[in-house]
């Protein structure tokens, strides 16, 4: 706790107040962030006790601003435990907003789709996930000031967030996919034959990144919701190697909708 709060403390300090909505981006979906009227941003690196984004498709960096007339904050890139960062590490930045006073955590990410109906190039809002890291950020002793020792997740993603864009999606004419996302450590891909377990045991696509974060938002009692974009099409009987530079483009070109259904939530809260 002593982290969190010099951390929330040295951000109050500099100007990052009163925000409302926060924003973690996922793997080549930096656009929304482009959208933010932005006043004040920090690379992770200067910010106390932060860690710093190893990944090279993500940036380090907290950006503060005006986006559809609300204040956010942005993670534009997140941190993920295949970098070899303890969870509470991991999940940070969730606690770092919510301290700082949001109200709704949006997150998103890069998936591949277990579920051959979902295509590359879309979207899916997630309704539900399975937990597949191998350790929890709540694992240790809690701490009380931000929830209790065994918070709910029976209904992990907010029911009225999850409605709303649902809705903008149908007015916009976005295909929205809902669906189960299955969250492995990483960093390797699946193999043809865990593609074939996860469809089994309920997933429609899988990442190695988000529930971490949507665990710690639960335990804190902070409404959030995540959309994946589908950046390959995980069919174990005709599984070609992954082009993470494909992936990227991928995602750079459906963050176009992401951005779209965003920025109509925010307005709308």
């Amino acid at each position: 706790m002593q982290e969190l709060e010099e951390s929330v403390e040295w951000l109050k300090a500099r100007g990052m107040d009163a925000p409302e909505v926060g924003i973690i981006l996922g793997t080549g979906l930096d656009g929304l962030a482009k959208q933010i009227e932005v006043e004040k941003e920090f690379n992770y690196s200067v910010i106390p006790h932060f860690p710093i984004a190893t990944v090279e498709f993500h940036f380090g960096k907290l950006i503060y601003g005006t986006l559809a007339g609300k204040k956010v904050i942005a993670c534009q890139g997140r941190f993920h435990y295949y970098e070899g960062y303890e969870m509470d590490k991991v999940v940070m930045p969730v606690r770092v907003m919510k301290l700082l006073g949001v109200k709704y955590m949006l997150l998103s990410n890069a998936a591949g789709a277990v579920n051959l109906d979902f295509k590359k190039g879309e979207l899916m809002l997630l309704d539900d996930h399975i937990n597949l890291q191998p350790t929890n950020p709540l694992r240790g002793q809690n701490l009380d000031a931000l929830g209790p020792r065994f918070p709910d997740m029976s209904r992990p993603y907010a029911l009225s967030l999850n409605n709303s864009l649902i809705e903008i999606a149908e007015r916009l004419g976005i295909k929205l996919n809902v669906g189960v996302y299955a969250s492995v450590q990483g960093p390797n891909l699946e193999t043809r034959a865990e593609y074939r377990m996860l469809r089994i045991i309920g997933a429609d696509a899988v990442g190695m990144s988000t529930v971490p974060e949507v665990i710690a938002c639960n335990h804190m009692a902070l409404p959030c919701c995540c959309i994946s974009v589908i950046t390959d099409e995980c069919d174990p009987d005709n599984l070609a190697p992954v082009d993470i530079q494909e992936i990227i483009s991928t995602a750079k070109k459906a963050e176009v909708n992401l951005t779209a259904l965003y920025c109509e939530l925010i307005a709308s809260l």
